[in-house]
């Protein structure tokens, strides 16, 4: 194990972070009204703990040119994450209002892995440079922030694929290393205007230019994370909600079918299985919800029942976490489906999380395979998607990582029942979900207008890990603990 190499990475991972950080702090300092306490500094003193890690990693690792191996870029993705988890949680113990440690952490991890669950009881009460570094983590982790690795770091030629694959779901052929980084590059370009235009849109919609960045930052990386404790129902503005869903939907999309559309050959995105189930998924799903909050007779309008039900199935099944209405009220039907579109996700190659799309095609196509197998055992049968046959492998690998996610969740349950009796099955069950599922918000106390700040310690801790090992897909997260990953050969 070349631990020079991946001291230099993640020198490399602190000075992006502290350059992050030292953005917000220094809006903090011009654009927002002047400070006397101490702890309101918090991004400037984060920054220098930031930045002094980032010179002492740079420090061990300055003499080592060697390209890094398949297990360092392992190593590099898991422990990237956990610094970053450690250096984002800074902000949040020194600001005023401040968070306990477990509480930052839990923020933390939820801002870099995109879940949006909070451990804030007050939103507003919060400095707005640390709200605005909160919705930071959110972009920076939306896409992958060792992704940007792969496009700058000029050590990772013979990684680059490893380091790729375990940062992002981006499913990637054969290729050689600058294939890898041109398209890393071409990801972070396609994320970078997604955002420009977004933010852009809500400024000619009427926000002011803080609003339209936490926002567009929340709602482009399937984020969730919002400046106020009402959430986009803060705006009170229909256009704006059509125009969040708008780009929620594209960051639950696979980025490398926007490529399509730079190439003028849009109704390419149509042929992909993947997207037209996801579509189809989005579709089905916002109609049983809208039929359920009529069957209820709410006293809201047709149209603010259709965009409750459209808004708020696109942010769940995108991991986002917006709400607009409180689903706790809503009709068990409805929130049926929130809790199934929770465990199903975006595409891969998205800012999603969960269990994706793809995997649950690739499980029912292996199913449809077993039903025909069994009246036709002699017949030999093909799993193809999009036109190609799928190796046993792959269809091997999207079953296991389904059974070991549901074993995740059922033995997680357990704990948080062990750690907050007062919590009620469906919150502790709800919990895990969402937190794994990369999602936000769960049901009851911790649903859409809740949060998860009256959680004992233990169980943000595992919260926050059930975030980042849902992220990373597990194994890059499990493979720290394997004692064979730091033998030397």
């Amino acid at each position: 194990m070349n631990f020079r190499a991946i001291c230099r990475n993640l020198g490399g991972l602190a000075f992006i972070l502290t350059f992050a950080m030292s953005l917000c702090g220094l809006y903090g300092l011009f654009c927002t009204t002047s400070r006397s306490s101490f702890f309101d500094y918090s991004l400037q003193i984060s920054t220098l703990i930031s930045g002094l890690a980032a010179a002492i990693l740079f420090f061990v690792g300055r003499k080592e040119s060697q390209e890094i191996l398949r297990k360092e870029a392992i190593a590099t993705v898991g422990l990237g994450w956990l610094l970053a988890t450690l250096l984002g949680a800074l902000p949040y113990c020194f600001s005023s209002p401040s968070l306990t440690f477990a509480q930052a952490l839990f923020e933390s991890a939820s801002g870099f892995t995109t879940t949006g669950s909070s451990a804030m009881e007050n939103i507003e009460t919060f400095p707005k440079e640390v709200l605005l570094w909160r919705a930071t983590t959110q972009w920076l982790g939306g896409i992958g922030i060792l992704v940007l690795f792969v496009a700058l770091l000029s050590s990772a030629r013979q990684s680059s694929k490893s380091l790729f694959q375990h940062e992002s779901t981006i499913q990637l052929s054969q290729g050689i290393y600058s294939r890898i980084r041109e398209m890393a590059l071409r990801l972070w370009q396609i994320y970078s205007g997604l955002s420009a235009i977004c933010i852009l849109g809500l400024l000619l919609l009427g926000t002011s230019l803080y609003d339209a960045a936490t926002f567009t930052f929340a709602a482009i990386s399937t984020g969730g994370f919002a400046p106020y404790n009402a959430s986009v129902a803060w705006f009170a503005n229909p256009a704006i909600e059509i125009w969040l869903t708008i780009f929620m939907f594209a960051g639950g999309a696979n980025f490398l079918l926007f490529t399509w559309l730079l190439h003028g050959r849009p109704t390419r995105i149509f042929k992909d299985e993947e997207f037209r189930l996801y579509l189809l998924l989005s579709l089905v799903a916002t109609i049983i919800v809208f039929l359920s909050l009529l069957a209820k007779n709410n006293n809201n309008s047709l149209l603010k029942n259709l965009r409750d039900a459209l808004f708020q199935c696109v942010s769940i099944m995108t991991t986002t976490g917006f709400s607009t209405a409180d689903y706790n009220t809503w009709p068990p039907a409805a929130q049926a489906v929130l809790l199934a579109l929770m465990f199903v996700g975006g595409c891969v190659g998205s800012t999603a999380g969960s269990v994706k799309v793809r995997r649950w095609l690739i499980l029912g196509k292996a199913l449809g395979r077993q039903v025909i197998h069994s009246f036709r055992p002699q017949q030999v049968l093909r799993v193809r998607l999009d036109g190609s046959i799928l190796d046993e492998k792959s269809i091997a690998d999207a079953i296991i990582y389904i059974a070991i996610s549901l074993f995740l969740l059922l033995t997680s349950t357990v704990a948080i029942g062990i750690f907050d009796p007062n919590l009620n099955l469906a919150e502790a069950a709800s919990a895990c979900l969402t937190t794994f599922a990369n999602v936000g918000p769960g049901f009851g106390s911790i649903g859409p207008t809740g949060n998860f700040a009256n959680l004992s310690p233990p169980s943000l801790l595992l919260l926050a890990a059930l975030m980042l090992l849902g992220r990373l897909e597990l194994f890059a997260l499990l493979a720290l603990f394997a004692p064979t990953l730091w033998k030397k050969f």
